[in-house]
């Protein structure tokens, strides 16, 4: 992004010495030194607080992963401490819910680090500072982060947070630009220094936008009060009168750019209602008067500030003026809190003028001098000063327009005094020296002096007004014809709102803004005070006449320019006619510098135009062209544009929204709303790529309901292998700043965003490969990935949540459910007998252990859930992967022993293997025992009953796996294979009695994988009433055939390896009623309890070999034979004939070992 590194008053840098050699002139300079003053009031950047002890107390972490974690981050830290023998880089830290008292925060909330290593570490401490410096525009993430919150919690007003937001700009700009006493490269400092300014312009929309909406406010001017222009019958057509008011306007007929033709002076006619309305969006009152202070009879400036008070076009200029006038005025603070002294610390030695004092009393004669020293001399004798005194009064005059520039009316008057001319302090402050400044401020300042009062009483209200403008105009005017100075030229301009000879010295947007909204507010005030005049409306109506141009008399206009009666019609033309105009006249070349209008093109001129017009929906349009992705980039979670530009157009929409909340309507709503929530969205996601995820809460909630979620899933699934600090972060994130269930429709919720988090983290990712082998591979791993989810619902909610504990108990029992749907897909594709452990499945163990040691009876309370069936299912779960586990560390050590020579195999190892086969057999004979609480049998009770036909549906995704373990790609034929083997593996009768339908497609989402999808009738015993089989019913059986690999008519030894599975229960029409989980849980019974048998007996003829028969082989046995256990019928054919092999096997090993035994006795 270019940025103008052009020096204003409105940023101005005092360190480029060649801008103004009068700094140099008055005042000393502080001597040199290596301490910046900022040093002082900076706060360094701080590293959180150490986790395990911070001198005083160990802090205690809610969940053990964040304990362990913590501990290995303390170690971390310690050595990386001794290591550099350097201090650790600062890190920035955000503190939630900070406390802020009514008058603020610190001056710095981010600085830089004051502590610097000397000697050895010089060059280790130079660079550490120059990170500090690189971070220190990020500081200003969590500053405003903490503001904003404050303000969201009723800590802060919205008025009061904006201040805070321009404070802190300001501050972080001055810290980034004087807060290092090192050295930089020029690239470096050029920089910095941009970044400097780029906050400084911030601060300067901010300090707008708390003028325009935050300054003391009353009651807002109510339309409806405000009648339609009407006409006095002897009146002119050109001027409208406002018949509730009393005001009078004028109609200007000629070409505006960005307007009408037919407009009024400050109000467009046609617009002249609705423009009042929209001036609501920035202006939601005025400022009352005090009663102490209205003096009776009136004066012109009680008039002038009544009048600006209830004039919204006037009071919109009164602000804009104040803003700019206080920017020149923090400006000048600046410089002297940096460099020790500012304009107008003039202290004259010598008298004033003493070098022509001094040529005079030499005797010398020369005409081109003047003879004498009174202040009308140069005037009067029409000689010059000496050039030396010249170029002292021309510096002078340019600190006085710099200090009138930044409202210190006061200052400029003390400096005329303290530099000998006095008269020019009388210039400025006529009648009295009372401040004339149509504002509240004024009136206070001034108090109840009757000096105006008694001067109006005599002379008329007004007449000594016009008659010292008018006096100011033609001195203005003279000395511009004469060449004369252009700062005293502009200082008289300025007290008569003679544009001409200001704009020629306002070299930047700021003073070229200021100088036309003061003329413009003037001119205002002079046309309200004309009106008071006695037939000042028959002067109103000719002003009209001449300005249309509609009197065609030459004579009367010129007529009208002369005299002091008239005024000011002698400025009339050069002012604007509206807002829009006055705008207008800053971009054009013609009337201004051409600083002035290369400013106008940066960013934040262009929104300050824009707050200044109340054009709110072209500014959020102009914020999201300058940050938003191109047209070409799809992806719309990469943050673009300047970072500190995003922030701030951030918390602009926001503030906005919060002030705005009465006026959002139709396409105002839809610009805020919509392209705001865009804004807001992309800052947020900047925040996140940058390490930021504890300041994305606030942000995310006020964004809509549904871009919220997408949000918050979108960065959980991108650190779903993140630290657990990292997650424990974003989790902190959404559960402190939204409701935990979904109420507000508006709103999103933690619940709604957990749910679509797990439910997207079942579902199979995108890709494309090229090798077979890498597919199944890849889609193993998957589970891992869907175990690590559910961690989101293992962290401890913060206490300071509503309702805290009973949120922990419902992210408990979220997490069992759906650990226990994980754990029947993952059973699934764990019957592999390989020694590679089913990661997923233990993952979800691990994660839960800690959670699941709270007392039972704390989870019973919520019904809803149904808690006794799911925390029944995964202790299940728990023993059968117990099982799974011995099973395959004895896999594990019979392929070691595998590799050693029998006769090099110590006892040692043989009975270690011995003890893994009996513990194998003893726990999984164990689990297969259970009568009374058979293994994944449902409680009875919980039935589906109903009136109406009821389906049952399976949808499964999958992949197909050869026995060699690669995947097959399927096509359409196989596809179609597949479907009929499905139907195949049932008889026809059930599947004409079950109306049983079977579809197989390859999945849009990877094309490796296909999705099936099985439907069939509900019936009594299978869907309806109580499920005593416990085998999944018609549906298990079907689906079953595919996994165990048996399916006729299909290529032997296929399986289908599941990605998700679920089943529902579903309506006629084929829409989803709830889930019929005894389906998934009989498929479960179907395929792992003969693979657990089948295990069993693969141990005991291992045991039996090495010569230690199992005492429970029988009792195994007869558990499978026995009808009550209903094991057989779970068995499928080739796995009954692998049973049956094995025990044949057994009892020939058996009878091998009583023959040995026999022998050897």
């Amino acid at each position: 992004m270019d940025v103008e590194m052009e020096i204003s008053p409105g940023n101005f840098d005092p360190e480029d010495l060649s801008i103004r050699e009068k700094f140099r002139r008055y005042g000393k300079r502080q001597s040199g030194s290596s301490i910046s003053p900022y040093q002082e009031n900076s706060v360094p950047k701080y590293s959180g607080t150490r986790l395990l002890f911070d001198g005083q107390s160990i802090q205690r972490q809610p969940n053990a992963a964040l304990f362990l974690e913590d501990i290995k981050l303390e170690v971390e830290s310690f050595e990386a401490d001794h290591s550099q023998g350097t201090p650790a880089r600062a890190q920035s830290a955000f503190k939630r819910r900070p406390s802020i008292d009514s008058h603020g925060i610190s001056d710095v909330d981010a600085g830089i680090d004051p502590i610097r290593r000397v000697g050895s570490h010089s060059l280790k401490s130079c660079k550490h500072e120059d990170d500090l410096l690189a971070d220190a525009g990020e500081a200003t993430f969590a500053l405003f982060a903490s503001l904003l919150d404050s303000a969201f919690q009723g800590l802060l007003s919205i008025p009061d947070l904006i201040l805070q937001f321009e404070t802190s700009s300001r501050n972080v700009s001055e810290s980034i630009r004087y807060g290092s006493t090192t050295l930089h490269r020029v690239v470096e400092d050029k920089l910095m220094r941009q970044k400097a300014l780029l906050l400084l312009d911030e601060a300067a929309s901010w300090s707008l936008l708390w003028h325009l909406y935050g300054k003391e406010i009353i009651d807002g001017f109510d339309p409806g009060h405000l009648s339609k222009p009407c006409f006095d019958s002897r009146s002119s057509p050109n001027i409208i009168h406002d018949a509730s008011t009393g005001s009078y306007g004028f109609l200007v007929k000629q070409p505006i750019v960005l307007e009408a033709q037919a407009c009024r002076i400050w109000v467009q006619y046609e617009y002249y209602a609705s423009y009042w309305y929209h001036s609501l969006f920035w202006l939601e009152g005025n400022e009352e008067l005090p009663e102490e202070l209205i003096l009776s009879p009136t004066t012109s400036h009680l008039e002038a500030c009544q009048f600006v008070a209830n004039d919204h076009v006037a009071q919109l200029c009164l602000r804009i003026v104040q803003w700019l006038e206080g920017l020149a005025s923090k400006a000048l603070d600046l410089e002297n809190k940096v460099r020790g002294s500012h304009v107008g610390t003039y202290l004259p030695s010598s008298g004033i003028w003493h070098h022509t004092q001094r040529f005079l009393k030499k005797g010398v004669s020369n005409s081109n001098t003047v003879h004498h020293l009174d202040f009308d001399a140069p005037t009067r004798e029409h000689a010059p000063l000496l050039p030396d005194d010249k170029k002292q009064d021309d510096s002078l005059l340019e600190d006085v327009w710099t200090l009138l520039r930044s409202g210190r009316l006061e200052e400029a008057c003390d400096l005329c005094r303290s530099a000998g001319q006095p008269w020019r302090a009388a210039i400025l402050c006529p009648f009295g020296g009372l401040d004339q400044f149509p504002s509240i401020e004024s009136m206070v300042k001034n108090g109840k002096n009757r000096t105006l009062q008694a001067i109006e009483l005599e002379s008329g209200i007004g007449n000594q007004w016009r008659l010292w403008k008018w006096a100011c105009y033609c001195t203005s005017e003279r000395i511009s014809e004469q060449d004369g100075g252009k700062y005293e030229a502009a200082i008289y301009a300025a007290q008569c709102s003679n544009l001409k000879c200001m704009l020629p010295i306002c070299t930047n947007w700021e003073s070229a803004c200021w100088a036309m909204a003061k003329s413009w507010l003037d001119v205002q005030v002079d046309l309200e005070l004309a009106r008071l005049r006695p037939g000042g409306i028959d002067h109103l109506k000719n002003y009209g006449d001449i300005v249309d141009g509609s009197s065609g008399d030459g004579e009367t206009e010129s007529q009208f320019s002369v005299g002091p009666e008239n005024w000011p019609f002698q400025v009339l033309n050069q002012q604007p006619r509206q807002l829009s105009a006055l705008l207008q006249k800053l971009h054009s070349g013609d009337t201004v510098h051409e600083a002035v209008t290369r400013g106008c093109k940066e960013q934040h001129r262009q929104i300050e135009m824009n707050l200044m017009v109340g054009d709110i929906p072209h500014l959020m349009d102009l914020l999201w062209s300058w940050i938003s992705p191109s047209e070409g980039d799809q992806n719309v979670f990469r943050p673009y544009g300047d970072p500190q530009m995003i922030r701030f157009g951030a918390h602009l929409v926001l503030v906005l929204r919060y002030l705005l909340a009465d006026q959002v309507k139709d396409a105002f709503r839809e610009k805020i709303m919509v392209v705001g929530d865009l804004i807001v969205h992309m800052y947020a996601m900047y925040l996140f790529s940058n390490q930021h995820e504890e300041l994305v809460g606030i942000y995310a909630s006020q964004l809509a309901r549904h871009r919220c979620i997408e949000l918050f899933v979108h960065m959980m699934e991108l650190r779903l292998n993140a630290s657990v600090h990292v997650k424990h972060k974003i989790f902190l994130s959404a559960i402190e700043y939204l409701p935990f269930t979904p109420g507000d429709d508006s709103k999103a919720s933690f619940e709604e965003i957990i749910d679509s988090v797990l439910s997207r983290s079942r579902e199979i990712k995108l890709g494309k490969f090229d090798k077979s082998s890498d597919v199944a591979e890849q889609h193993r791993l998957q589970s891992l990935q869907k175990a690590v989810a559910i961690q989101w619902l293992c962290f401890t909610p913060p206490s300071t949540i509503t309702d805290a504990k009973a949120v922990s108990v419902k992210l408990l029992l979220r997490a069992l459910i759906h650990s226990n749907i994980l754990f029947r897909e993952f059973s699934l594709i764990s019957m592999w007998r390989v020694p590679a452990m089913p990661i997923g499945a233990h993952t979800l163990l691990s994660f839960l252990a800690e959670p699941l040691k709270q007392p039972p009876e704390t989870l019973y309370s919520f019904e809803e859930y149904n808690v006794v069936e799911n925390l029944k299912e995964f202790q299940d779960w728990s023993e059968y992967y117990s099982c799974d586990a011995t099973y395959r560390n004895w896999l594990k050590i019979e392929s070691e022993i595998a590799e050693v020579p029998p006769l090099e195999l110590s006892l040692e190892e043989k009975q270690r293997a011995i003890a893994a086969a009996n513990e194998t057999l003893d726990s999984s004979v164990m689990l297969l025992l259970r009568k009374e609480n058979p293994w994944l049998v449902s409680d009875e009770n919980n039935v589906y009953e109903s009136t109406e036909p009821v389906f049952l549906e399976l949808h499964a995704t999958a992949m197909l796996c050869l026995p060699s373990g690669d995947c097959m790609c399927p096509d359409a034929t196989v596809c179609t294979t597949l479907m009929s083997a499905l139907y195949s593996s049932v008889s026809e009768e059930i599947v004409l009695s079950r109306q049983l339908m079977v579809n197989v497609t390859i999945s849009p989402r990877d094309n490796y994988c296909i999705e099936v999808v099985v439907r069939c009738l509900a019936v009594e015993g299978d869907g309806l009433g109580s499920h005593q089989l416990c085998d999944g019913g018609v549906i298990g059986s079907v689906m079953a055939a595919g996994f165990k690999g048996e399916l006729a008519r299909f290529q032997a030894g296929v399986t289908l390896e599941i990605s998700r599975l679920d089943a529902w229960y579903s309506s006629n029409d084929g829409s989803l009623e709830g889930p019929a989980t005894y389906i998934v849980q009989g498929l479960c019974r179907r395929c792992c309890l003969p693979e657990l048998i089948l295990r069993c007996m693969q141990v005991s003829v291992s045991l039996v070999q090495s010569g230690d028969p199992p005492e429970s082989h029988d009792e195994l046995i007869e558990l499978v034979a026995c009808p009550e256990t209903g094991f057989l019928h779970l068995f499928s054919q080739l796995q009954l004939q692998e049973f049956l092999l094995l025990e044949r096997e057994y009892s020939i090993y058996k009878m091998e070992l009583q023959e040995k035994t026999l022998i050897e006795s």
